[in-house]
């Protein structure tokens, strides 16, 4: 079997209002180090519209930290998984983050966001009805059967959690 894949650290801080959980990185951002770093993934786009900000152009550091002062943070509900290539479909053996330890660390928190159906599917059951949560459609290439304007009607639904 493939060796597991890892993801990321936790990015969030006193003032995340709103908490944006993945699946798992996939193997361009895992390449890179960088929560979304295939270029065609639409997740800074996507953000953009929600907090009216340019995040594309700025160095990574610089995104996540307008992404914190905006209320925002960011991790994945699966901490570790085999998987071939990047697709969810393909994840196999999955160990869970402990996201209700986290969420328990968040005393803004308002809001958790499901980047995509198997983030939903794994970390609504993990989440319960401790915070209010929002599935999202998936910001990944893979899924291009929605469109950008009709993914960011959706995306937009957390301004006001953010707002709040």
């Amino acid at each position: 079997m493939d060796a597991a894949k890892r993801g990321f650290p936790p990015v969030v801080d006193a003032r995340t209002r709103v908490l944006i959980l993945g699946s798992l990185p996939g193997d361009a951002s895992l390449a890179a180090g960088q929560y979304y770093g295939h270029p065609r993934n639409a997740f800074w786009r996507l953000m953009e519209d929600v907090i009216d900000a340019k995040l594309a152009p700025l160095p990574y550091e610089l995104r996540l930290d307008t992404l914190l002062a905006h209320g925002i943070g960011l991790w994945d509900v699966i901490g570790e998984a085999h998987r071939a290539g990047s697709l969810d479909a393909a994840i196999r053996d999955p160990t869970a983050n402990d996201l209700v330890a986290l969420i328990d660390t968040l005393p803004a928190l308002r809001l958790v966001a499901f980047n995509g159906g198997a983030a939903a599917k794994l970390g609504g059951r993990l989440v319960g009805d401790r915070v209010a949560t929002l599935p999202l459609p998936s910001s990944s290439p893979a899924h291009a059967a929605r469109s950008f304007a009709d993914k960011a009607a959706v995306w937009r639904r957390m301004r006001e959690a953010l707002s709040a």
